[in-house]
């Protein structure tokens, strides 16, 4: 596990945005794990630039989006779809068959979980997967006491992840969707690296459970101890509560 703290947001997105891009140089055909969430605004924005000035292409990436709410529609700005379209996937060169996301819609979410894992596998598996942190702790939408084997699954959402989601769905808590289709911790913890961003006070003590307390289910982000290669690319607000940085 390797820390990266830098001063703003700004400044740990870019960060997140030269690691990314350098891989893409080493491997045009990267497989792409890609988060939703306001964490992941200022992500996006950072690597759209450094990709345009640098003249990085994308042709060959290969994409998976990390979760997708239960009845979430593409044309929501809440979904995760929606998200992901508007910040990043509209402006990258990647072709759509190269794109995958998970289904909100479909009638039989086990059925449709599988069929991700399946493609996932098929792929090759994630090379670089990013991911935010919630403040309970949560990766993807696996909420505290989800399995660390656990694989992509439809799984309930909290009342706290709800409330701090709801911007995205108009300020209404209740807007948001009880449920939602994600990549397990087993599944995250597959990729080969992990970029995981945070940034503001809220998010300190999350943090430093996630890397300084016990690996538990009841702190999701504590499975990434385990994990080979992940990197925590931290404002100093999110790092605050650590006791070492390095």
């Amino acid at each position: 596990m390797r820390i990266v703290v830098a001063s703003t947001p700004d400044a740990v997105a870019a960060e997140a945005a030269r690691l990314v891009l350098d891989r893409v140089r080493q491997r045009p055909d990267l497989v792409l794990g890609l988060a939703t969430g306001l964490t992941m605004v200022p992500f996006y924005r950072a690597l759209l630039v450094r990709k345009a000035r640098e003249h990085v292409s994308f042709d060959g990436l290969r994409i998976f989006a990390l979760d997708e709410y239960r009845g979430g529609r593409p044309e929501q700005p809440g979904s995760c779809r929606g998200f992901l379209e508007r910040h990043v996937l509209q402006q990258l060169d990647v072709p759509s068959g190269q794109i995958h996301l998970l289904d909100g819609l479909a009638p039989d979410a086990e059925a449709e979980c599988a069929r991700y894992e399946e493609l996932m596998a098929r792929t090759g598996g994630i090379d670089v997967q990013i991911l935010g942190i919630g403040g309970n702790g949560h990766i993807g939408f696996n909420e505290p006491g989800s399995s660390l084997e656990s694989r992509t699954r439809l799984a309930p959402l909290s009342q706290a992840t709800r409330q701090a989601n709801a911007r995205q769905w108009g300020g209404d808590p209740q807007a948001v969707p009880s449920e939602a289709l994600t990549m397990g911790i087993g599944t995250i913890l597959s990729a080969r690296t992990c970029l995981l961003l945070a940034f503001g006070a809220g998010k300190a003590a999350a943090v430093q459970s996630a890397i300084e307390g016990p690996v538990t289910a009841s702190v999701p982000a504590s499975a990434l101890q385990r994990h080979s290669d992940t990197v925590f690319l931290l404002d100093e607000e999110a790092a605050a509560r650590l006791s070492r940085r390095e």
